[in-house]
């Protein structure tokens, strides 16, 4: 590898190679670029001096950090890894089931190679793709990943460059797609040395983390064009999550996300391959993905927190926040068929008008929803799971109505069992006065909503970190173990009735009483039907039906009326196609 790196404020740059001697002076070249004058092998440690500097900063676009955020960077040669998976085809979205984890939490060693060993799981269950939270280098041990500040560098506890290659290889032998959460919105707070070397970030404008990412560079916006081929390309990843592209800041033309989608379509058509890129975004924007040739950014897919919303409040009843727009039955009504419940509306969080419109010609496989994800978990004040909350009515109900919703569904690691593990807030920083700042305000967001001090778990605590891990005895445990069951029965009816990934709007009806707390969905030739109350109801059905899975053995089919007792749910077909 001849080294180069864009550092047009640097006067000077030196390539430090401690293997070689001392520092070599590199070449400047036309826009702010410098090259050195030698070749480096796979393994060797370098760095870049700028200007006077004593110290070497770690190359902006390191593959590996092997000594953390903060030293050395170490070459890494993709070509020498010899993949297994020449004969994977890839997978579509649409249809699919997404199965999201965090490598540190989601087994006991918190390592790539552990979770691979861990992949017939999610065979078994059925799910289709693995979505990993980001795994870019960040400062500390332990983390969720969005304090990141070497994009190009798989963090190294985990296990490097090498263990997400052979993580990847061993998803693709087990038939399941890779999905990679990537964050271009911000940088973490600790060993973000980019702006020393040239215009990363818009000082005077930010997001909710910071600085914003200056998308008026071109080299910038290449940067990350090239992180996310880089990943589709030299990883093998079937898919990317695209972290709030809502504090995108693009005054460009065409938007950076529209550029993303037009890379990876291309290469897609070079690759033979399906290639996904999902944005995450609270603007209720259908333009994400919308198809380029109707004005829209040509995205597969965005998240909709809209359904997860819907789906909580009647589930718990709970009603504080972002929450309150939720509560009538009628939500779920709403976002169960249009996509969106603020498409325009009113938002009382927001206090003003939000969201668009979905056209009902989009296919609602473009939408991901949930019942649980990491923000939803992780964002609370204790980090609790609706295992925390409900009972198992109730988390079957949970179960049902996302595994079999009209959108592309997502589960969170564990919650297929009902795991009784929290999955909280965690952090590592090395630096005392950082770790102190983020725990006075992770309190302090709390206490503004009326939350006592010691409810919400210091986030630098190693016990927090270790709460949040995975406890692998707990689907064997008869409680659990039902749990998993029916999630596995709930993926594999999913892929038996064509009605349920039927991906059109216009082919799909609900309807709801608040009173007595009842919601039902029609699908073609499929109905599901569920009881969110305390007492049992009777529901008319249209002709001769059977049941094709019921939450509760008391479920029953009476003539032309579902019995559904109380917290609930039924699955319901024409008699002649059981």
């Amino acid at each position: 590898m001849i080294p180069a790196v864009w550092a047009p404020r640097a006067r000077r740059v030196a390539l430090r190679v401690p293997a070689r001697g001392g520092d070599v002076p590199m070449a400047a070249e036309d826009g702010g670029w410098w090259r050195a004058p030698i070749d480096l092998s796979a393994g060797e440690e370098y760095g870049f001096v700028l200007d006077d500097a004593e110290t070497a900063r770690p190359d902006p676009r390191s593959r590996r950090q092997p000594r953390g955020v903060h030293d050395l960077s170490a070459v890494d040669d993709p070509a020498a890894y010899e993949w297994a998976d020449g004969a994977w085809t890839g997978r579509q979205l649409a249809g699919g089931v997404i199965y999201e984890l965090h490598v540190g939490t989601f087994t006991p060693e918190g390592t790539l190679d552990a979770a691979a060993a861990r992949l017939g799981h999610l065979v078994d269950l059925g799910v289709d793709f693995v979505e990993l939270l980001p795994v870019n280098a960040f400062n500390g041990v332990h983390n969720w990943g969005y304090d990141g500040v070497l994009w190009y560098a798989v963090h190294e506890p985990y296990g490097g460059p090498e263990a997400y290659r052979r993580f990847v290889d061993a998803c693709h032998a087990a038939g399941l797609g890779v999905i990679q959460d990537v964050v271009y919105n911000h940088l973490g707070p600790s060993g973000n040395y980019l702006p020393e070397f040239g215009p990363y970030l818009r000082a005077a404008e930010s997001n909710t983390w910071g600085s914003s990412i200056d998308l008026d560079e071109a080299e910038v916006r290449g940067f990350i064009l090239d992180n996310a081929e880089m990943w589709l390309r030299e990883y093998h990843v079937d898919g990317l999550r695209l972290d709030a592209v809502h504090a995108l800041h693009d005054r460009g033309e065409p938007h950076l996300l529209q550029e993303l989608a037009e890379r990876a379509d291309a290469l897609s058509a070079h690759l033979g391959r399906p290639l996904t890129l999902i944005a995450e975004s609270d603007l209720n924007d259908a333009r994400l993905i919308t198809a380029r040739e109707a004005g829209g950014y040509g995205l597969a897919a965005q998240w909709s927190d809209d359904y997860h919303h819907a789906l909580h409040v009647a589930l718990t009843g709970e009603t504080s926040g972002y929450y309150a727009d939720f509560a009538p039955l009628a939500a779920l009504v709403k976002a169960s068929t249009r996509g969106f419940f603020h498409d325009g509306t009113h938002s009382s969080f927001r206090g003003r008008a939000h969201g668009h419109p979905i056209d009902p010609r989009i296919p609602m496989s473009r939408l991901v929803t949930f019942a649980q994800d990491h923000d939803q978990i992780g964002n609370r004040a204790a980090g609790d799971r609706l295992a925390q909350t409900l009972d198992g009515g109730g988390l079957a109900i949970a179960a049902v109505l996302n595994l079999l919703s009209p959108f592309t569904p997502m589960l969170f690691m564990g919650e297929e069992w009902a795991a009784s593990t929290p999955w909280q807030f965690f952090t590592s920083h090395p630096e005392p006065e950082l770790g102190e700042a983020t725990a006075r305000g992770r309190k302090a967001e709390f206490a503004r909503m009326g939350w006592e001090e010691s409810v919400v778990p210091d986030p630098q605590d190693p016990a927090t970190f270790e709460r949040s891990r995975l406890d692998w005895r707990e689907p064997d445990a008869s409680f659990h173990a039902g749990m998993l069951a029916l999630h596995r029965e709930l993926i594999a009816l999913r892929r038996r009735l064509p009605g349920l990934t039927d991906p059109d709007f216009r082919h799909v009806r609900a309807s709801a009483d608040e009173a007595a707390r009842w919601f039902r969905l029609h699908r073609p030739s499929v109905e599901i039907l569920v009881n969110f109350g305390d007492a049992g109801v009777r529901l008319p059905l249209d002709g001769a039906s059977a049941v094709a899975l019921a939450t509760d053995a008391a479920a029953a089919i009476e003539g032309e009326e579902a019995v559904l007792p109380a917290r609930s749910a039924v699955v319901v077909v024409p008699a002649t196609s059981r």
